[in-house]
């Protein structure tokens, strides 16, 4: 009776799928895969024809994903509820995470590391393979190979396919998020996992010899956590291990030590696959499939702008075939992400001596880890100018020169500023590491301690927390009262610059213009490796030359036509006093712990123009003001039986 059930079972299973391509066949829309598209996978697949996986093999290349998770020419499949496409294949291939293999830096890079230590090429190479083309590294280590390198990989499709449809889909749920730095541990059972219940299973079964299935494991920063968390080994300057490891990277942990893990339940997913709600038919020409929600997308977009554009410049030269619109909207979605998502600002104005202008930067990361984060290289820069209205130049830091290094920092680095009150001051987000001696370095393998780590953490990050071992604040830093810090309590996110302009007898009126200035690749980061020689580093030095090697603009804020001798006076704002808006309400609220009398308050716009006194005479801790009736940034101007000081506030109108 059971095996009637099961073979009756069995038989609507396959009556469904018959169904469904004999629909599709009599409404003349495509086959399932036809001819051009079985021609294309041989391609992809060296040849070989389309069909299930070989047996030993454990992956397939994204080409024999592509025909259903790829463009949809009926426009059914793979588009939101408004139809425009936004298929996993299209929107993966140009990612970071697709070129990872290919990636002419990380081939530079690892050439320069083998040419520091060339009796470690072979562990070394096998290593970085492990991340960067794991499904090639995986499936040689499985049959016995003790090495994979990049002569391994040249040779090899899938590794050549890099972190690919199966890289992440066949991690198994095992032990996940308790191994690292390549140790990935993948279901060998041909499954593909994935984030929706009750899959279809016919159709990738037969054709590909996978199996779908559901776990939740799919939707968890553990996923990453293999590959995004990486500890090395260190040497001395004779390739000799000392016995002490390296965390060159750690943007799990940083998401660990973040609010984004303890109470936002947001995960790496959230922001690098954007989710939309819509209802997605995931897979192209099969009439059975019910849409899914919630969808994410697989841009992977992340910080690496300079990278992926250089990639798209270079694609030919480096075996890749992806259609530069493709580039451009994984250039766009990178972008918004650098520019929209990553960090907030504010610039201050925080009182006027008779020969001083005090001012402060308020930069909040809104990233789930630290800023920058990831690969050691990566760097952001506070510029600040302050012009008069005319043009002339009272102050500048941060500024970069006609090579895209920027001017008069420290020849070894720049250390972490609280107050900057000097233009050869520059206050630099990023990564120092040091060899055995307290050298900096940049070879990989020779990083023995961290020399200085002010990265901005995200909200939530402590250190007394159990990974704060993996991803230390390193370096003046740690003493900056306004580093990750409200009031001594750790966590805030963010870090105030404190700028102290000498004024030298101007009289303004002045302008002020803040950003945050992003680098993935700056010139002192790929200096040492271009003394040196290989085909890899050759082949980058002449891609990584002809570039646009211009700094993105992350953040930015200004403050314009400022009119000095009508705000002049007063010292360092109290740490007592400050003014906040009250959104949506037209008031502002002065807070006054400190009870220091408040003789008035005076609002201008950023434009310089003065509004009416209101008299306020008080010493209460909270003291309301009504602002103008229309939204934007006003300067608001108290003055106390301590001096005047200027607050600026953003007032949103009232709906």
């Amino acid at each position: 009776m059971q095996q009637s059930k099961l073979l009756l079972a069995l038989l609507t299973v396959f009556s469904a799928v018959a169904i469904s391509f004999s629909s599709l066949r009599k409404d003349e829309v495509k086959t399932f895969h036809t001819l051009k598209e079985r021609e294309q996978f041989a391609r992809l697949n060296e040849g070989k024809p389309l069909g299930p996986i070989e047996p030993g093999q454990y992956f397939l290349t994204s080409g024999h994903c592509k025909g259903c998770h790829g463009y949809d020419t009926t426009h059914l499949a793979n588009v939101d509820a408004n139809g425009v496409d936004i298929n996993l294949y299209d929107d993966w291939e140009t990612s970071m995470m697709a070129n990872s293999a290919k990636d002419p830096l990380w081939r530079a890079k690892v050439s320069h590391e083998i040419l520091i230590n060339p009796g470690h090429a072979e562990e070394l190479q096998t290593k970085c393979t492990s991340c960067h083309a794991p499904m090639g590294h995986f499936t040689a280590v499985f049959h016995g190979e003790t090495y994979y390198t990049l002569t391994d990989l040249y040779a090899d499709t899938l590794g050549l396919n890099g972190v690919s449809c199966g890289s992440c889909h066949m991690i198994s749920p095992q032990n996940l998020g308790t191994t690292f730095s390549g140790d990935l541990h993948y279901d060998t059972s041909k499954v593909e996992y994935g984030p929706f219940g009750d899959p279809f299973v016919g159709p990738m079964q037969l054709y590909e010899g996978l199996t779908p299935e559901f776990s939740d494991h799919m939707f968890t920063s553990q996923v990453c956590s293999g590959c995004h968390t990486l500890i090395t080994k260190s040497v001395d300057l004779n390739g000799n291990f000392t016995g002490n490891t390296f965390v060159e990277q750690a943007t799990f942990h940083e998401w660990l030590n973040s609010v984004f893990s303890q109470d936002d339940g947001k995960v790496c997913q959230t922001c690098h696959m954007p989710q939309i709600e819509d209802g997605v038919i995931i897979a192209n020409n099969i009439l059975a499939l019910d849409p899914r929600s919630p969808f994410n997308q697989h841009q992977f977009a992340g910080g690496n702008y300079f990278m992926v554009n250089l990639i798209k410049q270079n694609k030919d030269s480096l075996g890749i075939t992806a259609p530069d619109v493709n580039f451009d909207s994984t250039l766009a979605a990178t972008y918004r992400m650098l520019t929209q998502q990553s960090l907030d600002v504010q610039l201050n104005l925080d009182s006027i001596s008779t020969d001083t202008a005090f001012l402060s930067f308020r930069i909040t990361n809104n990233a789930g880890h630290k800023f920058p984060s990831g690969y050691p290289s990566r760097r952001a820069v506070v510029q600040l100018i302050v012009t008069t209205t005319a043009g002339d130049t009272v102050f500048q830091s941060g500024v970069f020169d006609s090579n895209n290094e920027v001017k008069n920092i420290d020849a070894a680095y720049e250390t972490h500023y609280n107050v900057i009150s000097d233009p050869h001051q520059v206050q630099i987000y990023e990564m120092i590491m040091g060899d055995v001696n307290g050298d900096v370095t940049t070879v990989l393998e020779r990083a023995d301690q961290l020399l200085k780590d002010n990265r901005i953490p995200p909200e939530g990050f402590v250190t007394n927390s159990p990974v704060y071992d993996t991803v230390q604040i390193a370096g003046s830093a740690l003493d900056d009262p306004d580093f990750n810090k409200t009031n001594n309590t750790e966590g805030s996110g963010r870090d105030i610059v404190h700028y102290h302009i000498a004024l030298d007898g101007i009289s303004g009126p002045l302008n002020l213009y803040a950003k945050v200035l992003y680098q993935s690749v700056p010139p002192r980061w790929v200096e040492d490796m271009f003394n040196y020689s290989s085909n890899e580093i050759d082949a980058f030095r002449q891609m990584y030359l002809a570039a646009d090697g211009s700094p993105i603009v992350a953040a930015h804020d200004s403050l314009l036509n400022i009119n000095l001798p009508t705000l002049a006076a007063g010292s360092v704002t109290p740490a007592a006093l400050s003014v906040i808006s009250v959104p949506g309400s037209g008031l502002a609220m002065i807070e006054n712990s400190g009870a220091i009398l408040i003789h008035a308050a005076t609002i201008y716009g950023t434009d310089g123009k003065k509004g009416a006194a209101i008299a306020i005479n008080s010493q209460s801790r909270s003291i309301p003001i009504s602002l103008p009736a229309n939204g934007g940034i006003y300067l608001i101007e108290l003055t106390t039986d301590q001096g005047r000081f200027v607050y600026k506030i953003f007032n949103a109108i009232k709906r």
